[in-house]
């Protein structure tokens, strides 16, 4: 029986304040990228959240790491948090800029995270089919911060459209998303965002996502993870509490877990 293939890695790789935790003091920022591929299978490159991504980058980064590694990309703002009428436009540009990672064939997915002041409405669902439309034949994945996108027809359209459910393990906070095991497409895909429940909502990008996990936390998930690989080939696993290096932590804890325990084919 083939083995579902699992890749576990982080939300980002080049922080500052991995120096000294993660990478050897005196590490330049150049060289984070051949650390990190050297511990991992896998990355989500953040950036392009904020800014196109540039061609000439993405092609330096495949030249980096070997042919095993695997990268998933952030939508762009304007296709996630910045809706109008030229996101669909926007959507066109970003499937030119992220060309390198698609004709190398080591792309993860492209991740559409979604805020949590995206509701489930007409509006909301139409764009969401004109998104994976435009997508169409590319790894893509959703994810959804509200529980009101928690639907067996969402599900039913995400397997129908290919699009991937993402998974989260997140504070415990009403209306948000609890931890599930979903599998809409291949690749299955989880995301690690901590449990900092005092500053989910009002803290920033750093200070939200500073927590880490307790062994028995990510014990938690491996019945999940395992229901998962039943249905999927791929399993993407990212951990998105990222300040000084507690990601790495987690994701090394759960990578040795699942080696132990025999569970899926580990990259």
């Amino acid at each position: 029986m083939i083995m579902s293939k699992i890749y576990i890695g982080t939300s980002g790789y080049s922080y500052k304040d991995w120096v000294g935790p993660v990478y050897p003091p005196g590490t330049q920022q150049k060289d984070f990228l051949d650390l990190y591929s050297k511990d991992f299978s896998i990355v989500e490159l953040n950036f392009s959240y904020y800014k196109m991504p540039d061609r000439n980058m993405l092609e330096q980064m495949l030249i980096k790491t070997d042919e095993r590694f695997l990268f998933s990309i952030k939508a762009h703002k304007s296709l996630t948090h910045e809706i109008d009428d030229k996101s669909m436009v926007q959507a066109g540009q970003f499937k030119e800029t992220i060309h390198p990672l698609l004709h190398s064939k080591r792309i993860g997915a492209v991740l559409f995270q979604f805020p949590y002041s995206f509701h489930y409405t007409v509006e909301n669902r139409k764009y969401l089919d004109l998104l994976s439309r435009e997508f169409e034949g590319i790894p893509a994945a959703f994810e959804f911060r509200s529980n009101e996108w928690i639907k067996e027809s969402v599900f039913d359209t995400l397997k129908a459209r290919g699009i991937s459910f993402v998974n989260v393990d997140e504070p415990e906070l009403p209306k948000l998303i609890t931890p599930m095991d979903i599998v809409t497409s291949d690749p299955a895909y989880i995301r690690f965002h901590g449990r900092n429940r005092k500053e989910w909502w009002k803290g920033t990008n750093v200070t939200r996502y500073d927590y880490l996990y307790e062994k028995e936390e990510l014990e938690s998930w491996i019945p999940k993870i395992e229901r998962i690989i039943e249905k999927a080939k791929i399993l993407l696993i990212s951990f998105n509490n990222h300040y000084k290096g507690q990601a790495v932590q987690n994701a090394k804890i759960l990578k040795d877990m699942l080696i132990k325990k025999g569970i899926g084919e580990v990259a």
